[in-house]
């Protein structure tokens, strides 16, 4: 089967991650088009992936963007639809992989006639989307999409709760190659080496820096710990977020901690950083949708604790192979965080029952072969 996967972004989110390890099996008959260039598109290139940037004009849409701002877009996204269609009639399936990719998706779908495959990376609701926008993605998938596959019960509950129908849902975690997420000793000891890292216990805080991601509340609960303790924020700040990052380097000062955080921007050595991480935080305010970072932690042999909501419940069994926190509760963070530091025995337990739950539960072949099924049966129903 010829795919024409679409994806709005050019840099490498957690979605844009996952549609790489699910294009690969299909790169000798698949296209990836994007709508905006940048290291994703380079990442395709490296995994011998067909990509092309689809249009270099900036989609002014954004997820909270309201009914006016909607329409205004409709005569910017002419010309990338235009040229989504001509392509498309050269593959049997449309796989819009992100919000954007399933408006542009849907209508090339409608004029082409080809089945499209929503893949539903977010969890629709009011506190990430605006109205209009919640209601344009659950339209267009009841009405366009042949199967949306959600990344999590949480992404498909709140998928249906918003209106969108049950019947085509399916859920399909994350796919992981767990052979990518093993470290030597002797690398994780230059890495804390090269940060100044010896002799430290080490906390590790890996998305995009935003609100919602919750760095600062790692921050405040760094300030009820032990001083050997060190945070690393691994990532940037993306869509105009670079106030928060100047937020978080007030409350870093005014609690004293200059010397006990470290900012490391964007890296691609995630692997690495994680293993030589004694403890890996997950500390988002609002539900997440899935949580691959919980899951690389995991794989990485490295004990995590994440904030009970969406998705990372469905990844986290307390105690078994990692800990939860109530979301927003930075007192809460610092006890669990403390009890790791205390009892490193059980802690080092339940990190190596976490790598051998995860490198089975979302092993990529594992996943692929979900997708390849429900491609399949997609394709068997049109004959």
């Amino acid at each position: 089967m010829k795919i024409l996967f679409l994806d709005q972004s050019g840099k490498p989110g957690g979605a844009e991650l996952c549609l790489i390890d699910i294009a690969k099996p299909y790169r000798d008959c698949a296209l990836v088009g994007l709508f905006a260039d940048g290291n994703f598109r380079k990442l395709l290139v490296q995994n011998h992936i067909p990509v092309e940037v689809l249009t270099n004009q900036s989609i002014a849409v954004r997820k909270q963007s309201n009914l006016l701002q909607a329409f205004a877009s409709v005569g910017q996204l002419a010309p990338l639809i235009t040229k989504v269609v001509k392509i498309a009639y050269q593959y049997d399936l449309i796989y819009a992989n992100t919000q954007k990719a399933l408006v542009v998706g849907a209508i090339a779908s409608i004029i082409t006639r080809r089945p499209l495959v929503y893949h539903l990376h977010d969890i629709l609701s009011s506190e990430h989307f605006s109205q209009t926008n919640l209601r344009i993605a659950i339209n267009l998938a009841n009405h366009c999409a042949s199967l949306v596959i959600a990344n999590s019960q949480a992404s498909r509950t709140a998928f249906i709760q918003a209106g969108g129908k049950p019947e085509i849902t399916e859920v399909v975690y994350n796919g992981f190659e767990p052979q990518n997420y093993h470290t030597s000793n002797d690398e994780i000891q230059k890495i804390r080496q090269q940060l100044g890292l010896e002799n430290k216990f080490v906390v590790g805080h890996f998305s995009r820096l935003s609100p919602w991601k919750g760095q600062h509340i790692l921050i405040a609960a760094l300030a009820q710990l032990p001083p050997q303790v060190t945070v690393i924020l691994v990532g940037d700040a993306l869509f105009g977020e670079q106030d928060y990052v100047e937020q978080l380097h007030q409350q870093i000062a005014q609690l004293g901690l200059e010397n006990r955080v470290k900012f490391l921007g964007f890296r691609a050595d995630i692997p690495q950083l994680m293993a030589a991480c004694n403890l890996v935080t997950h500390t988002s305010t609002a539900p997440e949708p899935f949580g691959r970072v919980i899951v690389e932690a995991m794989l990485c042999g490295t004990p995590v604790v994440a904030a009970k909501a969406g998705g990372a419940v469905e990844l986290v069994e307390q105690g078994v192979n990692g800990f939860l926190v109530t979301p927003g509760e930075p007192q809460a963070l610092a006890q669990v965080i403390n009890t790791c530091i205390q009892e490193t025995e059980i802690t080092a337990k339940i990190a190596t029952q976490a790598r051998d739950i995860a490198s089975q539960r979302f092993h990529v072949a594992n996943i692929n072969q979900q997708i390849a099924q429900l491609i399949s049966h997609l394709q068997g129903n049109r004959k």
